[in-house]
């Protein structure tokens, strides 16, 4: 493997990680913490689960993103242990 094919696969493989740990914690802060609904009234806790349900939003697409440009960076490696299986000709 090039040394500039690793160093691609490298950034891929920590943005993505970066990316689903933003997801995670997003997510259950969201889940676990936050108070749901509306209770009328501006609320510092509304605001900040409106900001992280965004940024949960738009964190989810550039880790899929991130996924199918890990996928397509190993295409040769699975299309070789498909074959190798018989389940591509």
């Amino acid at each position: 493997m090039t040394t500039h094919r690793s160093t691609k696969l490298w950034a891929v493989n920590v943005l993505t990680f970066v990316f689903l740990c933003i997801l995670s914690v997003t997510g259950l802060m969201n889940w676990l913490l936050l108070p749901r609904g509306y209770r009328g009234g501006e609320s510092v806790w509304l605001f900040l689960r409106h900001i992280l349900q965004d940024l949960h939003q738009w964190s989810a697409i550039a880790f899929l993103v991130l996924v199918a440009i890990h996928m397509a960076l190993h295409w040769s490696y699975i299309q070789s242990n498909l074959r190798r299986h018989g389940l591509l000709k």
